[in-house]
């Protein structure tokens, strides 16, 4: 399972747009592996980095059997009703990265998630990243442009060793009737950090995430950072936890969010557990036709010497920046993309820059698309 995308699979031109706008390359130029899935079929388990090993979740079960101390250890399988699904299919699909100790990725790895014929998808993910190991992953997930309906639903489990660093992009690219529900959780030990970032910017149905970091090592970090747009017939319900259980730890959730007529709740938890702990919840919401955007920041601190913050801002365009730029030649609709576009021009510090140009072209895609 080896070959290149296009050679197992007679994609349309307009289907290949819409992967290569969630980060998937054909040619693996600038990757370090790859993982392809078409509803239940894998098409493609590749690894071209030394000492990153991707595999398909049967096969790893299979290979490792410590791998089971993993399997559903962070996300419950009675969690909800999708876990439950997840859990009771006989077949399981979905990846296994494992970045050995000390390995260092100079490219991302990309794990594709396609939603073609099939009424359900299901995959259960597993990714470790071993002692003083650096990992990066973009995930893109999309429907093809033929398909009307159907659901995704996803579990992800991460773990993050001492003074390891795993950068995960979820970029989303779904149909105006197709429902998604990903579950994932990461636990992150001494000196690690969990950067996680989320866009979606394209028409859905509905999206409920609620991703859980544990920082149970001392100093460890977790960023999240979301950049979504909510247009008419979309529902959007995202969030993110953060529990602060050891000295140092430190956590920041960020969210910009756009509706376009749809609906956003852009929910933040985090727990200070222990001294020495810091956190920031942060969203910041743009109404631009009628639609809905309900922040809800949560903090709460067990003890003394845990520092919790939030702030949440949700309004419109302020007339006078549109004018002061009309006064400097633009026109009214240019003078809006161009406050629009500095709104959403979130730069996310740690994140390399290919995953950067990454999330600027699914920007782009959106802003040429009028969002």
């Amino acid at each position: 399972m080896s070959e290149n995308i296009d050679q197992m699979l007679d994609l349309s031109e307009k289907d290949q747009e819409r992967l290569a706008q969630t980060g998937l390359e054909v040619d693996l130029k600038n990757r370090s592996g790859s993982f392809f899935q078409v509803d239940q079929e894998i098409k493609q388990v590749a690894s071209l980095e030394k000492g990153i090993e991707v595999l398909a979740i049967s096969e790893a079960l299979k290979k490792y059997d410590w791998l089971e101390e993993y399997s559903w250890k962070l996300v419950p399988k009675d969690k909800d009703q999708y876990t439950r699904y997840v859990a009771e299919q006989p077949e399981q699909n979905g990846f296994v990265v494992i970045a050995r100790r000390g390995s260092r990725s100079v490219y991302p790895l990309q794990a594709c998630l396609f939603l073609a014929r099939g009424n359900v998808q299901h995959v259960h993910n597993i990714v470790i990243a071993e002692e003083g190991a650096e990992l990066h992953i973009i995930s893109g997930c999309a429907s093809a442009s033929y398909t009307k309906t159907g659901s995704h639903l996803g579990v992800t489990e991460f773990y993050i060793g001492k003074d390891a660093r795993v950068t995960s992009t979820m970029i989303h690219n779904w149909g105006e009737e197709i429902s998604v529900f990903p579950r994932s959780a990461s636990v992150v030990e001494e000196n690690g950090v969990f950067l996680s970032n989320y866009v979606c910017m394209q028409p859905v149905r509905k999206i409920q995430m609620s991703p859980v970091a544990h920082l149970k090592g001392k100093n460890s970090v977790a960023r999240f950072s979301s950049i979504v747009v909510s247009t008419p017939g979309s529902a959007m319900d995202l969030g993110s936890v953060a529990h602060l259980s050891a000295e140092g730890a430190s956590a920041e959730l960020l969210t910009r969010a756009i509706t376009t007529g749809g609906s956003i709740v852009s929910r933040g938890m985090i727990e200070g557990q222990v001294r020495s702990t810091r956190g920031h919840i942060e969203c910041k919401g743009l109404i631009l036709k009628d639609g809905v955007i309900h922040a809800i920041p949560e903090i709460k601190g067990d003890v003394v010497d845990t520092e919790l913050s939030h702030e949440a801002a949700v309004g419109k365009i302020a007339r006078d920046e549109i004018e002061y730029l009309m006064s400097r030649g633009l026109s009214e609709d240019e003078a809006t993309a161009t406050i629009i576009r500095g709104f959403l021009d979130v730069k996310i510090a740690g994140l390399p820059d290919v995953l950067q140009k990454q999330i600027d072209a699914a920007i782009d895609a959106a802003e040429k698309s009028g969002f």
